[in-house]
């Protein structure tokens, strides 16, 4: 029987060894959407590193003002590329959710900085400034959501929940 100690030790060696690998680690096999930020893969949920997609149930305006579901559109814009093939994502961080925040691939291209460069999603910078070169250059062509008004996913996502109190 170990003693309390050594258990001890097991435990904080584990705890630091999977802090370790948390950046290490990746999850790859064939994705399923869930919206322009948030992919399945075997089982595991993935949010998009630095990137904020609208929200499934959001509505924008295009260029002419006409409401549209700006949220199906992102998903269906990141289901599109992928398609059936495979993707790899390379874990950052886990969020409070417990989903696994990574970098996602396919055939090497950053699935993450292609939904910000079509205007599907927005460079998340509370985390990372990683892709506001990429929301710079989809506003200026007016791609995507920048093609008319939309609200920020993350404000979106606030009136929600204050709406509902």
């Amino acid at each position: 029987m170990r003693s309390f100690a050594a258990a001890l030790g097991l435990a904080a060696a584990l705890a630091l060894g999977s802090g370790a690998q948390a950046k290490d680690r990746t999850v790859a096999g064939t994705a399923s959407v869930i919206d322009g930020d948030t992919i399945e893969i075997h089982g595991q949920r993935i949010r998009l590193y630095g990137i904020d997609a609208p929200e499934s149930r959001q509505t924008c305006s295009d260029a002419s003002g006409h409401p549209y579901r700006c949220g199906q559109k992102a998903a269906i814009a990141l289901s599109d590329r992928i398609g059936r093939a495979p993707v790899d994502c390379r874990q950052r961080d886990i969020d409070r959710y417990g989903r696994i925040v990574a970098i996602c691939y396919k055939d090497g291209e950053d699935l993450n900085a292609w939904m910000v460069r079509q205007g599907w999603a927005v460079a998340y910078t509370r985390c990372s400034d990683a892709y506001v070169r990429a929301q710079a250059a989809a506003e200026a062509e007016h791609r995507g959501i920048w093609q008319g008004e939309f609200t920020p996913p993350e404000a979106w996502r606030r009136a929600q929940r204050e709406s509902r109190r």
